[in-house]
């Protein structure tokens, strides 16, 4: 999992799915993962890592 950004896309390796974050989440382990992912955990007054994405 990366520290310093989201990450979008994932390819799993068992079956290569290539899964995109749940609407209203930054990235992938924000909608998978058991917590938020690291820049999310760290953010400074909630605002994550992808807040202007469009």
């Amino acid at each position: 999992m990366p520290t310093d950004a989201c990450q979008y896309f994932y390819e799993c390796n068992s079956c290569g799915n290539t899964i995109k974050p749940r609407a209203g989440d930054c990235c992938v382990f924000c909608s998978y993962g058991d917590v938020p992912c690291p820049p999310v955990q760290s953010s400074e007054n909630g605002v994550d890592c992808c807040a202007n994405r469009t």
